[in-house]
């Protein structure tokens, strides 16, 4: 026959308060770790989010004759004096894009007029996007 006892209990007072193991070096470890992960959310942000250091805006947009529609921009930037890049497009009816071009923005120039051919009659334009890195077939030395 068994008997289920308890196990050995220590003698009171004989070796002090039982110690637990300490927890400090967890607080430490996942303090750290939030604090990494959130400074590089900050900077993913930031990157991604920032203001752009050359923007445009369509200003005005025109149907030509051939499928081609003349597009007006205002350029904003950071640095009057570079020289920078900007993709316009044109969509069709459908939303779909039509015709694409890059656009050569000279410094200290606000305001630049292009003219898009489109595969399809186009009914609208915008721009994709300016950067101050320009491809070597588009820079002007």
């Amino acid at each position: 026959m068994s008997t289920a006892s308890a196990p050995p209990s220590l003698p009171d007072g004989r070796y002090g308060r039982p110690r637990r193991p300490s927890r400090r070096w967890r607080v430490w470890v996942f303090t750290g770790i939030a604090l990494v992960v959130s400074c590089a959310v900050a900077w993913i942000g930031y990157v991604n989010l920032g203001a752009a250091p050359i923007s445009a805006e369509r200003v005005t947009f025109a149907e030509l004759p051939g499928n081609a529609m003349t597009i007006s921009l205002n350029v904003t930037r950071d640095e009057p004096d570079r020289p920078g890049v900007c993709i316009v497009r044109t969509r069709d009816i459908s939303g779909a894009e039509s015709g694409r071009r890059e656009v050569y923005i000279p410094a200290n120039d606000s305001r630049v007029d292009v003219v898009v051919r489109s595969i399809d009659r186009p009914v609208t334009a915008d721009v994709y996007g300016c950067s101050y890195d320009i491809p070597e077939y588009l820079s002007r030395s």
